[in-house]
């Protein structure tokens, strides 16, 4: 192996060899998962940056109305997805230390920009947007973290390894819903620069980051790997968009992540025009139970196989939600709070369910097509298999983030059309049944993988 500081280049790689994996492979992949978490953690935060600050504009002079402030919040949702699909495929062109280190970088111009504009409410709508579109950087670290942690761990390992990084990015989003309507008020994290507007330094939300931001990039440059092993060109990542499990997996993902990500998001705006009697900070915990229970999900998924989760769990996320349009319609904010931390805990588990059956998919056609053919080596087409599958995280990582965009914009566009928030949710209920169906026709109904080079595949079921 390679460990020159400034290339860190590893030339030899093989999680799946045992000795290799104990002898030196699981320790260089745990330093490589702590800093590719340090940095996706950070760009959830700023993702969700705007879940919170929009929802101070009115106090800080801002004339936006709720469908606008609820644009803003679903903005940063629509450019995350869309940065995903680039993001995700510059892991094997320029390598995972090098675009973590890039990737994090960014991300000081939507810090920047939030600190800027929020202290001036003639700011145009136009260019608030903007600068909300910018957080949007921040969800595309999603997809390269994923994607490069995919190829440093063996098959048997990846579920939990993949959740655990996920979870780690995920629960940013708890961390900045919790942190910044408590930063907003302190003088302190300015410098006491700036005066407050009634009450709040709303440029804090984008200022505390900063720091943070720095450690990320000194870390990933100073303590991440780039591999040989993970190098492709554009063709042969690109060809996953020919593979009709990428898109099966992409709409069940949009149900788990893009369910997570878009409820994270429209939460604390949800309770304030649902419950304005309701003052205590509590959106967090919503985004914190569903990050706790990713790595559950994909430990589950490791032990009794990602389908059965995946399907048991779309079952549990329809009924949380008619239960949330029930305690809407009651006007009972401990059902509402209930019911939405139920199906925060669901979104979580199917998120790490849906990534470990992803490689396991991708591995398994790979048998098959090489016990039907024979053309390629066993070695050749796990290493296909990787790349294949670590392009389809990324690629079904980017349409799952859709959500970020789609459910705030719909609750929006339910308030406005008839002043409540049943048609968004029984849209939601409808979704996850077409989830449910996918998920026991395609996988739930799956034969044994034939054996190919006398290696089986990875799961009978998925």
């Amino acid at each position: 192996m390679t460990h020159e500081v400034g290339s860190k280049w590893i030339d030899h790689w093989e999680p799946e060899d045992q000795t290799f994996w104990a002898q030196t492979g699981k320790r260089v992949a745990r330093r490589n998962l702590i800093w590719s978490i340090v940095a996706e953690n950070l760009g959830f935060s700023i993702w969700l940056i705007w879940s919170v600050s929009a929802t101070k504009l009115p106090k800080m002079g801002f004339h936006y109305s709720t469908d606008q402030l609820f644009n803003l919040v679903a903005l940063p949702g629509l450019v995350g997805s869309l940065m995903r699909f680039p993001y995700s495929f510059a892991v094997p062109k320029f390598g995972g230390r090098n675009w973590t280190i890039v990737s994090a970088a960014l991300l000081f111009v939507p810090t920047i920009a939030l600190a800027v504009l929020v202290n001036r409410p003639d700011t145009p709508y136009w260019l608030m947007a903007t600068a909300a579109g910018f957080a949007g950087l921040g969800g595309g670290n999603f997809a390269s973290s994923m994607a490069n942690i995919s190829f440093f761990y063996p098959d048997r390992e990846k579920g939990f390894a993949l959740g655990l990084n996920a979870a780690g990015g995920n629960i940013g989003v708890s961390t900045v819903q919790l942190l910044v309507p408590i930063l907003i008020t302190c003088s302190w994290v300015n410098l006491g620069t700036l005066q407050p507007t009634n009450g709040l330094y709303l440029s804090n939300a984008g200022l505390i980051w900063l720091p943070f931001v720095a450690i990320a990039v000194f870390g990933a440059w100073r303590y991440m790997d780039n591999l040989s092993t993970a190098r492709s060109n554009f063709s042969e990542q690109l060809v996953i968009a020919r593979r009709r499990h990428t898109w099966i997996m992409s709409w069940l993902y949009i149900g788990t992540f893009g369910s997570f990500i878009g409820y994270s998001a429209a939460f604390p705006l949800l309770l304030k025009t649902q419950f304005p009697e309701v003052t205590a900070n509590l959106a967090f915990l919503g985004p914190l139970v569903g990050s706790l229970a990713r790595p559950l999900g994909g430990k589950l998924a490791d032990k009794i196989g990602g389908t059965k989760v995946t399907f048991w769990n779309f079952v549990a996320m329809g009924l949380a939600t008619i239960g949330v349009i029930q305690a809407v319609k009651n006007h009972s904010f401990a059902g509402f709070l209930l019911m939405f931390l139920v199906l925060f805990v669901t979104t979580g588990l199917g998120n790490g369910s849906t990534f470990r059956m992803i490689p396991v998919i991708f591995r398994n056609e790979k048998l098959k097509q090489l016990a039907l053919s024979g053309s390629e080596t066993l070695e050749a087409a796990m290493r296909t298999a990787r790349i294949e599958s670590a392009a389809a995280i990324g690629f079904i990582s980017a349409i799952g983030a859709c959500g970020g965009y789609l459910i705030p914009r719909a609750f929006g566009a339910s308030l406005k059309a008839t002043g409540g928030v049943g048609v968004a949710l029984t849209t939601f209920v409808v979704f996850y049944a077409t989830c449910i169906g996918l998920t026991w026709v395609c996988y739930m109904q799956r034969r044994p993988v034939p054996s190919a080079g006398g290696v089986q595949g990875l799961e009978a079921q998925i």
